[in-house]
């Protein structure tokens, strides 16, 4: 295999990304990748192994943006240590603007595509990033009156991420995906503070 070129991957990878969107996991070809890359199929395989390969790249640079959106955002929530009302407000903001800019990538990436092990792991420690930002805000608010914040923080982070994945890429009909946010911050409010 030939060293690996930074533009031409970066173009295989947004070029996969589109392909995802419009076409699916399945019908989502290196064929396809590559024409709307312009570069040959066999360039394709010189910079990745299989259409997994791609997947993987694809999701890292999902995670990489993800983590650049909401890591100072979770910090400032650790440092700053806003009122619940406020804390749980942005976090389920950002998310869902995180999720809005490509819908139906994301629901390609998580809920039509194989997940590699090393992929899989690289989520988990995400999520567990996550966890431990949210138990730290947690545990510097005194309105927060539940009797464990690790397991607190847990279910903040399920929660948020069930919503952004489950009703905001795929609300049901009539139904504005906003409200969904709306009804979540008054639940995850009224269940961190009993108010």
């Amino acid at each position: 295999m030939r060293e690996r070129d930074g533009s031409t991957i970066d173009a295989i990878v947004a070029a996969a990304g589109e392909v995802f969107a419009r076409h699916g996991y399945e019908a989502g070809t290196p064929e396809r990748i590559a024409d709307r890359a312009g570069v040959s199929v066999g360039t394709v395989y010189e910079q990745f192994p299989d259409k997994d390969a791609i997947l993987v790249a694809l999701v890292e640079r999902h995670l990489d943006d993800a983590s650049a959106a909401l890591t100072p955002l979770l910090t400032d929530m650790v440092t700053q240590a806003p009122p619940i009302e406020d804390g749980v407000c942005r976090m389920l903001h950002a998310l869902v603007a995180l999720h809005r800019t490509h819908p139906a990538l994301h629901r390609v990436l998580f809920e039509e595509a194989p997940r590699p092990e090393a992929l899989r792991r690289r989520l988990e420690r995400t999520v567990e990033a996550a966890v431990e930002a949210v138990h730290g805000y947690l545990s510097a608010r005194p309105e927060v009156r539940v009797p464990d914040r690790a397991i607190a923080a847990q279910l903040v982070v399920q929660v948020a991420e069930s919503v952004t994945h489950g009703l905001v890429l795929n609300p049901q009909e009539g139904i504005d995906p906003d409200a969904y946010v709306r009804e979540t911050e008054r639940m995850l409010v009224r269940y961190l503070t009993g108010r």
